[in-house]
């Protein structure tokens, strides 16, 4: 099956893709980030050679190790409209990998919405889903608004995106990413796109597209033209950070500096592995991240969905636990559709362990 799908999960993981995609029309006048028709990063990433990259294809191919994909079903628990509804504010639900529900003053919000079966350009081939999402579109209410950090595949889903068009009031995306949703059909009054350090405001939530080290890309032809970017929320008293996807940087500590301490910071904690060491973080810089950020409750994701790694699937989970006990981190484990008290969040259970 990994031989299969490997030239579409390169894609993910590294920004190739042997699938065309339409090309996004970038405001690069806008953004001092963006110069020799790609946007860049403000701590530079390692560009692998023809042969590190054919030797990730290999070990993809040949050399994962036993348990990325669990044998056993994930626990799921299923979400109703009407339990939202019914929900206290403060709230976030997990749905899996990036993706999360969360409910501020009776509205709702998402951060990377992929409700597909597979993250992947088609739906026949690429890394599929361990287990269904919570709740389904359809079901949802209303959504106030969702963040998207980047264009990979397992952060932007077409199908979910025009699934969420017609009951989103606004989409908000780094600079490029919105063309896309343009591009797809989203009507363009409802989306709007930030540079770094740029937000608004929406019925009371503040929100600031903030830097990421990372990369973007959909297709062969259209690496890095379209930029990345992490988020802050903020509203009353409570601030919330979505990572996105990012290597460790320094940028951390400025995001801190200005908007910490965060009450929760929802920080990626998978498909890591040292071949590419400036995309994602090893569970130890997210750790590091989240001292850098100031944050009370860590809240780890990009884990327990898809099959984008050379770990055990659920490594992420028992690694970032053990650093968390032994520096004393309080971190929020919430299995999917599980609910989190944003002002008062719980650890909850190790439940992957329960999971072959």
């Amino acid at each position: 099956m990994r031989p299969l799908i490997f030239s579409i999960l390169a894609g993910v993981l590294l920004g190739v893709s042997v699938f065309a995609a339409t090309s996004a029309t970038v405001p690069a006048h806008l953004s001092p980030r963006f110069h020799e028709g790609q946007f860049h990063n403000a701590d530079p990433i390692l560009k692998q050679s023809a042969t590190e990259m054919a030797r990730v294809m290999w070990d993809f191919m040949f050399n994962a190790p036993e348990g990325t994909v669990p044998a056993g079903a994930i626990p799921v628990r299923a979400i109703t409209r009407s339990e939202l509804l019914a929900a206290p504010d403060n709230t976030l639900y997990r749905l899996g990998h990036s993706t999360t529900l969360i409910k501020l003053r009776g509205e709702f919000y998402l951060t990377d919405p992929v409700f597909s079966k597979r993250a992947s350009p088609v739906q026949w081939a690429g890394p599929a889903r361990f287990h269904a999402a919570p709740i389904s579109v359809e079901e949802l209410p209303p959504i106030k608004a969702v963040f998207l950090s980047h264009d990979h595949y397992d952060h932007l889903d077409h199908a979910s995106i025009m699934a969420l068009a017609a009951k989103t009031s606004w989409f908000l995306a780094p600079l490029g990413v919105g063309d896309r949703l343009v591009g797809w059909g989203v009507d363009p009054a409802k989306v709007q796109q930030f540079d770094w350090w740029q937000g608004g405001e929406i019925d009371g939530l503040r929100f600031v597209a903030t830097p990421a080290r990372h990369f973007s890309g959909r297709g062969l032809t259209d690496g890095n033209t379209t930029l990345w970017a992490s988020w802050v929320l903020m509203q009353d008293n409570l601030r919330l950070f979505f990572s996105g996807d990012s290597g460790y940087f320094g940028g951390f500590k400025e995001i801190g500096a200005k908007y910490g301490p965060f009450n929760v910071a929802i920080i990626e904690n998978g498909a890591y592995d040292k071949q590419w060491p400036d995309v994602h973080m090893q569970p130890e810089e997210t750790l590091q991240a989240f001292a850098d950020l100031k944050g009370a409750w860590l809240l780890p994701v990009h884990n327990g969905t898809f099959d984008l790694g050379l770990h055990q699937w659920q490594a992420p989970f028992e690694r970032i636990a053990a650093l968390a006990a032994a520096q004393g981190v309080p971190v929020a484990t919430p299995a999917m559709g599980e609910a989190v008290n944003l002002k008062q969040p719980q650890a909850g259970q190790p439940w992957w362990r329960g999971v072959k």
